[in-house]
């Protein structure tokens, strides 16, 4: 049973509708905007309808409290979802594709921009890298001006030569005609120092990108809120 704000969540049985109106989520939003409400609050609007004894608001809450909150449901899986009892196929199925939506808008209005620097890679991958609990090894390709054309997840569950290799990297490249590439991937310790193997699976692949004229501008390793980039530490 967990506890929120002096209450037991089990025993919350207050609905949506015992609410005052202007407390009521869907009403807030349409009084006042989306930036209005609560964390709790839009995800009571996704999720719809509570259970008998919890209302969506209390729900939302709780899944909150449970997964850590609204940015560890992206990495939640919809069993992990449905063990909640209120919490069916079709409501995990809405949440997760909500998650899905805000993560793609924000990369949206990122990928606008040209990558100038390593700051600019940090501002792209930070807030969705450093939470992952395996390693993700992505690749941005740019165009000639730096303009970012694309960024794909290459590999999940470890960085060695089997997983990365460099087919799969670059023929990604030459598809989207890119001029050249950055590698990111995260270390889950929150610790960006380089390993061996990090350095030995990078200078492979500067190497395959030589022979077909795509370049490695730079490798980052994305930490806890930390980076470490190959390019500023003179490591290609």
């Amino acid at each position: 049973m967990i506890c929120w704000g002096g209450l037991l969540l089990d025993e919350y049985n207050i609905t949506i509708k015992d609410m005052p109106e202007m407390m009521r989520p869907r009403e807030k939003l349409m009084a006042w905007g989306e930036a209005s409400l609560t964390d709790a609050e839009l995800l009571a609007i996704i999720i719809g309808m509570g259970t008998r004894k919890m209302s969506a608001l209390g729900l939302a809450n709780k899944l909150l409290i449970k997964h850590g909150g609204l940015r560890y449901l992206k990495e939640t899986s919809i069993e992990e979802l449905t063990e909640e009892k209120g919490i069916g196929p079709a409501k995990a199925v809405s949440i997760k594709a909500a998650v899905e939506i805000g993560r793609r808008v924000a990369l949206n209005v990122q990928i606008k921009a040209p990558i100038r620097s390593p700051e600019d890679v940090k501002d792209l991958v930070m807030e969705d890298m450093r939470y992952f609990d395996r390693e993700h090894f992505r690749v941005l390709y740019l165009d000639r001006k730096n303009g970012l054309l694309a960024m794909e997840d290459i590999s999940i569950g470890g960085l060695h030569s089997s997983i990365v290799h460099p087919r799969e990297v670059f023929k990604i490249a030459v598809k989207k005609s890119a001029a050249g590439i950055i590698l990111v991937h995260n270390h889950p310790s929150g610790d960006p120092t380089p390993s061996k193997e990090d350095i030995d699976v990078t200078r492979r692949l500067i190497e395959a990108g030589k022979i077909i004229g795509i370049e490695v501008l730079d490798h980052l390793i994305i930490g806890d809120n930390i980076y470490c980039s190959f390019k500023a530490k003179s490591l290609i």
